[in-house]
């Protein structure tokens, strides 16, 4: 524990940077590279571009290390602004040291920055300093001042001054210096174990949610001794789920507490086993967990037949002349969430599973399409009350990562209803889960009573401003930013907001300064990049605009907004074959967006690339049957193929989904002419000759010229 997050040094680095560095992610198309440059250590990340090269490059200091290095390493930079984000590729000791990506990150795509929020840093390290303003719940995890390096005894013992004051007084008293520090060993037998579980008890890490910490505490301010259920509750999905016999790699504590040992026992608790000054390794562990195990089932320890039982009366387990009780029946297991690690299960199991418990495995989907949908029950401390402010958590818990979205949001809008708790998170909540059901106007009631109760808290002005956005009503959005920039002009998010409202507001000019104060604040931020390149192409600023979305693609590869945004750049750059690759890319992370595959297709026809073109504007009308942009060009590639009757209808097409579109009447009206109905070309040369299109209305008006009819 003590070596759980670090700096890294050449002293405490396992890792073989000549070996498997640089490594490739084939899902991704991704590169990675560990470098070293004097006592400093960097992760590199880019992509092969369209012409061979580098391209969306990133390099990333490696500041701090998290775990120990037995089962992981994941590296860790750290912001200007004091952020810590979480570096896509990792080192795990299997097979003598391995390079792969960090948990989740093993997917065909790039996944964003990660944060490494306050749960994360409470379970791998000491107690940080956290800004002011930044320990709300839904506030962004930063860190200030110089961080600590590894658990301490406080987490354990508790704050150490008394106990040291108590030591130093002129005649100390032994039982006085006691009763000054927190002995986990004299505590009730369940403040014992929750000394363990504050960080070793994690129902899942997949998104239920697995825990919520209570309203009012504050991320690291648990205490040893004190009732684990007063700082947290905690969650679990409903019995008989599919993840009911998930093996994960935080799940310690919640498989040992199915085991029968310790539901019979009454006594078991993490300490019965571990001592957490002493970590013995090698044939000592094996003497040592035997003892451990002995004290209970020494009748099981000798050789037994089949039919022996023990002095239980139970039938005996068969024993071979292995003497590893914890080998057999506590045995070592590739967790499910972090698949390049191996750990010991906690649960005791009369016998292992009848599987290679050690064969490799994918990263699993949960993550995305098979998220668990479905009641969340109440885990810890059970039983868990049913009515007053635990309903109002166990109502938040259906609704927080959605897990119980349809049930949820009217359980949880009647709770609040009833009981109208002060504490301003719990409307959040709601109007957070009116949001994730699609109802914005509803969501902002529920942040307006929030804002009643914190009016200058920066997480609940942005989430009224982003309902009010959302439901239309820009104005009043800009409005509620206004005044949280005023409150909090450090907070990169509201900046960032308020740029979305302007844009909302048809504001580009008033956007691109908010979005420059969001991406000046948080340079990490690719969303506010892009948006920002978005609104300075609106306002005609197309230099500014193309290196905005370039920064925004290093820092997010695969940003699908950003990679269309870019491909549009560089296409009207000329670029064609550029931007055919990163047209290409948004495909892939988009395949059923109908302006995407249209854009793509428009590019490949510029490249002579006609059957791809059509594959891809097939795909679009597949996609969007109302996109009278993709109708219109399928009918341009119809017409180049000689198809002209198809070509037609996809013109007409177009043109009765959105009636004023100029190039569609333009391409209806050559059909018509060529067909000798002069009178359908002229009436639809005319539709386009009033269009808002400048380019639209001077080629109309050039064939009516050409008509005799201007």
């Amino acid at each position: 524990m003590a070596r759980s997050f670090y700096r890294p040094q050449p002293q405490s680095s396992p890792e073989n940077f000549s070996r498997g560095n640089p490594f490739h992610h084939e899902l991704s198309g991704e590169w990675y590279a560990m470098v070293k440059r004097g006592d400093e250590y960097y992760q590199r990340r880019w992509r092969i571009g369209y012409d061979g090269r580098e391209t969306d490059v990133q390099e990333s200091r490696i500041d701090y290390v998290m775990g120990s290095g037995n089962h992981a390493r994941t590296y860790l930079h750290r912001t200007a602004r004091g952020a810590l984000l979480e570096l896509p590729l990792g080192w795990y000791p299997e097979n003598g040291g391995t390079w792969a990506m960090s948990p989740g990150h093993d997917r065909d795509y790039a996944l964003p920055p990660r944060t490494i929020a306050y749960e994360c840093m409470f379970c791998h390290n000491a107690y940080p300093q956290v800004p002011a303003e930044h320990d709300e719940p839904g506030s962004e995890p930063l860190y200030s001042g110089t961080l600590p390096e590894g658990i301490d005894c406080q987490r354990c013992h508790g704050p150490g001054g008394d106990h040291i004051r108590a030591a130093q007084a002129k005649l100390p008293s032994v039982d006085d210096i006691r009763k000054a520090i927190v002995n986990p060993a004299r505590l009730p037998i369940d403040r014992q174990m929750e000394v363990c579980m504050q960080c070793h008890l994690e129902t899942t890490s997949l998104q239920l949610p697995h825990s919520i910490v209570r309203y009012g505490r504050a991320p690291f301010s648990y205490r040893p001794g004190e009732p684990l259920g007063n700082f947290t509750i905690f969650f679990d999905h409903a019995p008989g789920s599919k993840y009911e016999d998930d093996f994960e790699i935080a799940h310690s504590a919640y498989r040992l507490r199915k085991s029968q040992c310790f539901l019979r026992s009454g006594k078991l608790t993490c300490t019965t086993c571990h001592n957490p000054h002493d970590i013995p390794r090698g044939e000592q562990a094996e003497l040592h967990y035997n003892a451990v195990c002995r004290e209970c089932h020494a009748s099981l320890l000798r050789e037994a037949g089949p039919d022996q039982p023990d002095s239980g009366n139970r039938p005996a387990v068969q024993h071979t002349t292995r003497s590893d009780c914890v080998g057999c029946h506590m045995p070592k297991r590739r967790t499910q969430d972090v698949i390049h690690a191996v750990m010991t299960d906690h649960l005791i199991q009369r016998r292992p599973p009848a599987r290679d418990l050690l064969a490799p495995l994918a990263e699993r989907p949960d993550f995305d399409a098979n998220q668990y949908h479905g009641e969340v029950v109440p885990y810890y401390p059970s039983p868990l009350s049913r009515t007053g402010e635990s309903a109002l958590y166990l109502a938040v818990a259906q609704v927080t990562q959605k897990s119980n979205l349809a049930k949820g949001v009217p359980r949880l809008s009647a709770e609040v209803a009833a009981q109208k708790p002060a504490w301003a998170e719990f409307y959040v909540e709601l109007g957070q889960a009116w949001l994730g059901a699609g109802k914005p106007a509803n969501a902002i009631g529920a942040f307006e009573e929030a804002a009643r109760r914190k009016p200058d808290s920066p997480v609940v002005l942005l989430n009224l401003a982003d309902a009010l956005t959302g439901a239309g009503q820009a104005a009043r959005a800009i409005a509620v930013l206004n005044r949280g920039v005023k409150a909090a002009p450090d907070d990169a998010l509201l900046w960032y907001q308020l740029g979305i409202a302007h844009s909302a507001a048809d504001q580009g000019t008033e956007a691109v300064p908010a979005f420059e104060k969001a991406v000046a604040l948080d340079p990490d931020l690719a969303e506010a990049h892009n948006l920002l390149g978005g609104a300075l192409a609106g306002n005609g600023d197309l230099d500014r605009a193309g290196r905005e979305f370039r920064i925004a693609l290093e820092i997010n590869p695969d940003l699908p907004e950003a990679l269309g945004n870019l491909g549009h750049w560089l296409a009207a750059q000329g670029d064609l074959a550029q931007a055919a690759f990163y047209f290409a890319r948004c495909v892939h992370l988009k395949p059923n967006d109908a302006d995407v595959l249209t854009n793509y297709a428009v590019t490949l026809a510029g490249l002579n690339q006609w059957e791809e073109a059509q594959r891809q504007i097939d795909g679009a009308v597949r996609a969007d049957p109302k996109s009278a942009e993709a109708h219109n060009f399928r009918g341009s590639l119809l017409e180049r193929a000689g198809n002209r009757v198809e070509a037609l209808s996809e013109f007409l097409e177009a043109l009765r989904l959105r009636p004023d579109f100029g190039m569609a009447h333009l391409n209806a009206a050559r059909m018509l002419a060529a067909k000798g109905d002069a009178a359908g070309a002229e009436r639809h040369l005319r539709q386009a000759a009033n269009d808002d299109d400048p380019s639209a209305r001077s080629k109309a008006a050039a064939a009516l010229r050409q008509m005799g009819k201007d």
